[in-house]
């Protein structure tokens, strides 16, 4: 027997998601919980989002953390990145609790075991969806090591690993890896 995950509506998981203690997304019409993150995946996001707001502090762009929603017009899809940088002014969808970014530059997930092959996969596929994002960044948690995705001009798609050690450029911003990785050694990852 095939097990099947049960299909909502747009308009039921924002009701959902309204009504949750935890954060919800929507995949394909398939609601996902999130679960809490390691200490390790925390400071890793901290990291970011403090490197990334630094770096852009005299541009146009803007960073926002993981409780940001974002919505994924193209597959009607709902999800929640690590990090979120949005360049331009930013535009909500205001019609359900929380509002929902609509036009995010570039997304940052942070690896864990559990979430490698999801996100890598299926988030990809829906970020790549969107129209205005240019770039998405995954950070590894058990590994010094990152992949940037990033949209071409003529809308294909390259891929760059970069680890243990060098520099990636998101946004504009470049961070080095000993920056998104300070003081993660001694916390636990998973």
């Amino acid at each position: 027997m095939e097990d099947r995950a049960e299909r909502v509506s747009v308009q039921t998981y924002l009701e959902m998601d309204a009504r949750a203690d935890g954060k919800l997304e929507l995949l394909n019409g398939v609601v996902v919980a999130m679960a809490g993150a390691s200490p390790k995946h925390n400071q890793i996001v901290a990291n970011l989002a403090r490197a990334l707001g630094n770096a852009l502090e005299a541009s146009s762009c803007r960073v926002m953390t993981q409780d940001q929603r974002v919505s994924v017009e193209a597959t009607e899809s709902y999800v929640y990145p690590d990090v979120v940088v949005i360049c331009g002014e930013p535009r909500f969808d205001t019609r359900a609790r929380p509002a929902s970014l609509l036009n995010p530059s570039a997304l940052v997930e942070v690896l864990s075991e559990s979430t490698l092959d999801h996100d890598l996969g299926a988030k990809l596929g829906h970020y790549r969806r969107i129209a205005s994002v240019r770039e998405v960044l995954f950070v590894h948690t058990e590994t010094r090591a990152v992949t940037l995705v990033t949209r071409l001009d003529d809308a294909s798609w390259k891929l760059v690993d970069r680890g243990p050690s060098g520099e990636v450029v998101v946004a504009g911003a470049t961070l080095s890896l000993d920056a998104i990785y300070d003081r993660t050694d001694s916390l636990p990852g998973s």
